[in-house]
């Protein structure tokens, strides 16, 4: 998942929000050096990507894709996944999509100093173009993905994507609706549990 999924799973904890965003910047056990809440959502992002990775919905989504995009198929997905969820926003949040990423935009700009740095570096980009509000559109998807395609280390084609995203579409958001299901069940749980282990820790 992308960005707003990781974020929307966090629940309404901010420390456990901000770990959960700033996650992929965090290695190994170097989790271990940030507070309890934020270590939280930085184990919560990583179970998350696992189940996520290894879920057979996903892998059908990735199939689709892999002939042209090759082991970039997952990230597409990740993103395709997002625009769904900004898409069909009102059905999982009472919240208008655009009140909370403007109260997401503000949570990290006020601890802007906890962030890794790798992350810290793509904040002003991500708040300039506001990534996640445009996630609900395929032109913003096509911003987000034509912008990824610039900065791959080898050639990925990440910007043609959308082709396959209007061919398949009613496929690739039925695959979302019925995962996205399973994955907000199973990040409740994970949430739980985790706590519970690092409580039981300190």
């Amino acid at each position: 998942m992308n960005y707003l999924a990781h974020i929307y799973l966090s629940g309404d904890n901010n420390l456990i929000t901000i770990g959960n965003f700033m996650a992929d910047g965090i290695r190994g056990k170097k989790y271990k050096n940030y507070p309890p809440e934020i270590q939280i959502g930085i184990l919560l992002h990583r179970e998350i990507d696992t189940f996520t990775d290894a879920h057979p919905i996903v892998r059908q989504s990735t199939k689709r894709l892999h002939e042209n995009y090759s082991h970039y198929s997952g990230v597409i997905v990740d993103i395709l996944y997002d625009h769904f969820l900004a898409k069909n926003w009102a059905n999982y949040s009472k919240v208008p999509l655009e009140i909370y990423t403007e109260n997401f935009y503000k949570l990290i700009n006020s601890n802007f100093e906890i962030l890794p740095t790798r992350t810290q570096k793509m904040m002003p980009f991500m708040i300039a173009n506001n990534w996640l509000l445009n996630y609900a559109s395929i032109e913003g998807i096509q911003k987000v993905l034509t912008g990824m395609n610039r900065r791959t280390k080898y050639v990925s084609g990440m910007d043609k994507a959308t082709i396959e995203l209007k061919e398949y579409y009613h496929e690739f958001e039925n695959e979302f609706t019925l995962f996205f299901e399973e994955l907000m069940a199973f990040s409740e749980i994970k949430l739980i549990e985790i706590t519970k282990r690092l409580n039981a820790t300190l």
